[in-house]
């Protein structure tokens, strides 16, 4: 039997209060212990993304270091995580009601360490077979899980007129960590950390353009990994739980509103195509144009994208609590579109010529993309009473959590038919374009019958 109640006897996981709404409770006690909570678990969500996002950065490195694998094959890599990810969202989405934000964000940020310490040592020997590879890809999908159990529980700490900032906050930030993990392996592979102890393993040969170099492929893992120990000990520590409590089948009710469905096909277009899109970025510019003398580092580019879609994310939030989720939900579809259409232009490359509209094109397509992510969140709080309001936004969280499997599998399969991405972004296009469509017609026209 569900148990809505915001009352609970006191204990060192539930608070025995929590009346966001109450504006004297608010400023009084609420206000700290919700941005105090915000901040903690935003860092421990950086983290799970960086872990959900490893894989993407270290595939493009794969083949350079001795491992033989075919193009399909490293898609299938990169698409492992978004599997996991959205699966294990389906399950997330249910834990904070029963089991409170204390344990479930501690102990999940816990288990991160699982992929990151498995990734340390079977990238350090070209003879791990494809399917250990596939596994630790598959545990990465830890790191995505999280989401929907993370965001759900913002939702609860804040009053709804601030559900809009606070979630963009640590969904946007969360999101740096894309950009992170695939800004830093660059980076910290190309030395031996602590004076290249021998436990850390040997150094492996890269070989580009011809040219040979050293590099430590296993410190991208090994330098996340004591952030994610200290991350997550601290959450245990210092996190309480709201008491807001419900059982697994009632939570079930969601299900019944065809809110929740159209919510899920819009953040399917925003949340699933950003992150669809930054983990297939960095293979998707090396196979578009990794064939032309002078090839762009794949890596020197791809961070690029979820940069840009992480801080257009934060910026969205102020603006939708502002100007309301559906009329942002609306600018940003029709962006996301535009870009999707420029950059078909750009994947059937002659030269490295059209290299910077391809460029221009992806990131704008991400910018558009991280606006969408926020003002979609808006949308559901103000649609559903606060339980259920966690529960949809953990739902739709699980199904865009799908996007790097479908967008591994989508390039995979287009590549391998028609040598080229494009049949991908015409998919989109015909996507979007449905999305924008059923957001005006619900949502953001005027006289909208669920203005939101």
């Amino acid at each position: 039997m569900a148990r809505p109640s915001t009352s609970a006897s006191a204990s060192s996981t539930w608070l025995p209060h929590w009346e966001p709404e109450d504006s004297t409770f608010w400023e009084s006690e609420g206000k700290s212990r919700a941005w105090t909570t915000l901040i903690l678990t935003t860092a421990a969500l950086t983290m799970a993304f960086i872990t959900w996002f490893l894989v993407s950065a270290l595939v493009v490195r794969l083949p350079q270091i001795g491992f033989q694998f075919t193009g399909s094959q490293l898609f299938w890599l990169a698409a492992m995580p978004g599997l996991a990810g959205g699966t294990l969202r389906l399950i997330h989405m249910f834990l904070v009601p029963i089991y409170g934000s204390r344990h479930v964000i501690s102990l999940s940020t816990l288990s991160l360490l699982i992929p990151l310490v498995g990734w340390f040592y079977a990238v350090q020997n070209p003879d791990t077979p494809y399917w250990v590879l596939m596994l630790l890809a598959f545990l990465a999908g830890l790191g995505g899980g999280n989401f929907s159990s993370f965001m759900p529980s913002t939702s609860m700490f804040f009053p709804k007129r601030m559900q809009g900032t606070a979630l963009a906050i640590q969904a946007g930030v969360g999101n740096f960590g894309v950009s992170v993990v695939q800004f830093v392996t660059p980076w910290v592979i190309g030395f031996a950390l602590l004076g290249g102890m021998a436990w850390m393993g040997e150094p492996q040969t890269m070989t580009r353009a011809g040219v040979e170099s050293q590099i430590y492929l296993q410190n991208a893992p090994l330098v996340m990994i004591p952030f994610v120990a200290v991350f997550g000990i601290t959450a245990w520590i210092f996190l309480k739980s709201v008491p807001i409590k419900s059982n697994f089948r009632d939570q079930f009710d969601i299900f019944k509103s065809g809110h929740t469905w159209a919510q899920t096909s819009l953040y399917m277009m925003t949340f699933g195509g950003f992150a669809g899109l930054a983990a297939t970025f960095p293979l998707l510019i090396r196979e578009v144009y990794g064939s032309f003398d002078g090839a762009p580092d794949p890596l020197a580019w791809a961070f690029y994208g979820p940069l840009v879609g992480s801080a257009s994310r934060v910026i969205a939030g102020p603006l939708s609590d502002k100007l309301g989720g559906a009329r942002v939900t609306h600018w940003a579809g029709l962006g996301m579109l535009l870009s999707a259409f420029l950059v078909t232009l750009t994947v059937t490359p002659t030269s490295l010529d059209s290299f910077w509209l391809f460029v221009s094109a992806m990131l704008a397509l991400f910018f558009f993309a991280g606006v969408g992510n926020a003002s979609t969140f808006k949308q559901m709080p103000m649609l559903f009473a606060p339980r259920q309001g966690g529960g949809v936004i953990g739902f739709t969280a699980a199904i865009a959590a799908y996007g790097p499997f479908v967008f591994g599998m989508l390039f995979a399969w287009s590549f391998a038919s028609s040598g080229s991405a494009a049949p991908v972004f015409y998919g989109l296009i015909v996507f979007f374009a449905f999305n924008v469509v059923l957001n005006w017609v619900l949502y953001a026209r005027k006289n909208a019958p669920y203005p939101c």
